[in-house]
């Protein structure tokens, strides 16, 4: 796996952090990481975007890559739009990750909000930008009420578009887990047919690096390795392919 694309069931379920967490992994492995952002949408110029978050959680030896940033916090064609601006399009989008994939081990594309908001004004999606790269989505989910039907509309709307899906992150799991939650657990690999491969704390984000890794490690580590996922066996960077 080269290309791994990751989503999530809304916006502000844990997308950035289990980017972060995958990517600290990897570095972590000896692999060389990448990280694309194609659009980051409701914040200026002046502010620190998603990929900053990468940056600081996983190492400055990832590289990232930020498209377009557009100020108000709405989907990409709609913030691009209004703030007078291009859109990028899906075709842009996995061009930059095949390049990124020639000089990296790992890319991990993280989309804005869900699957199907609409990037550019062709109406492309973060899953044209998958089916274009033939690339596997690992779908973030939140951990409450509500969440089996978002899981479960967004693997569907994956399949019928005949895409693969690595399995379901939870990405960011409550200190104190209310009855729903805690019956997530058990329900998400039910109602989807994919795994549960891992649930990082609430909180994590804020973490320094140093204390980050450990953490991604507990979260997501035994998961990814039951995939046989190569990025993350220790090896020398470089030499994964």
């Amino acid at each position: 796996m080269t290309i791994l694309v990751v989503t999530g069931t809304s916006t502000g379920v844990g997308k950035t952090t289990v980017t972060s967490a995958i990517a600290a992994l990897a570095v972590a492995a000896g692999r060389r990481v990448a990280v694309l952002k194609p659009v980051q949408t409701g914040v200026d110029a002046a502010q620190l975007g998603d990929v900053d978050e990468v940056r600081r959680l996983a190492g400055p030896s990832v590289t990232c890559r930020e498209l377009a940033r557009f100020p108000d916090p709405l989907a990409p064609a709609r913030a691009a739009r209004l703030a007078g601006l291009v859109s990028v399009t899906t075709a842009t989008t996995a061009s930059v990750a095949r390049e990124l994939a020639g000089e990296h081990d790992l890319v991990l594309v993280e989309g804005t909000g869900g699957l199907l908001v609409s990037l550019d004004d062709n109406g492309g999606t973060l899953a044209d930008v998958a089916a274009a790269l033939s690339a596997p989505v690992l779908v973030v989910a939140g951990a409450g009420l509500g969440t089996l039907n978002h899981t479960a509309l967004t693997v569907e709307a994956l399949r019928t578009r005949s895409l693969s899906c690595v399995g379901i992150v939870i990405g960011s799991w409550p200190t104190e887990a209310d009855l729903a939650a805690r019956y997530n657990l058990i329900d998400l690999p039910a109602v989807t047919g994919l795994p549960l491969l891992g649930v990082v704390p609430e909180g994590a984000g804020r973490l320094t690096s140093a204390d980050f890794l450990p953490v991604a490690r507990r979260a997501l580590e035994p998961g990814l390795q039951a995939l046989g996922w190569s990025s993350l066996q220790p090896g020398v960077a470089g030499q994964s392919k």
